[in-house]
């Protein structure tokens, strides 16, 4: 195969990438605006997982990178949700013996006196 042949193999065409991110940032930015919970869900996280596959496949090129930038980058990510499922159920807690979160606000109710 020529190294032209090869080089249009995996040509991408940027602006088409770009302009179909733009699409999906107006969808996600949309979406909460109808108000219903799992719209907003799947606009939120479900576009921005298919953005950031887009990004690392066409702009960062893991397509064409030798496999084991793949298997770093799987292990990265299980890793990352291993840290974040380990640490998730102390962090969301909003009450416990000694815990204060200080960017939730929640009033203290007075005991009632009669």
């Amino acid at each position: 195969m020529s190294e032209h042949a090869e080089h249009t193999e995996h040509a991408t065409n940027y602006v088409k990438v770009w302009a179909i991110l733009l699409v999906l940032l107006m969808v996600s930015i949309a979406g909460p605006f109808l108000e219903i919970k799992i719209v907003t869900l799947v606009t939120a996280f479900g576009i921005a997982i298919v953005k950031a596959y887009m990004v690392a496949k066409n702009f960062m090129h893991l397509n064409i990178e030798p496999r084991y930038a793949v298997y770093l980058l799987t292990t990265m990510l299980v890793f990352m949700l291993l840290f974040f499922a380990g640490s998730a159920a102390d962090v969301m807690k909003h009450e416990g013996t000694n815990w204060v979160k200080p960017f939730v606000h929640v009033e203290a109710q007075a005991p009632a006196h009669h």
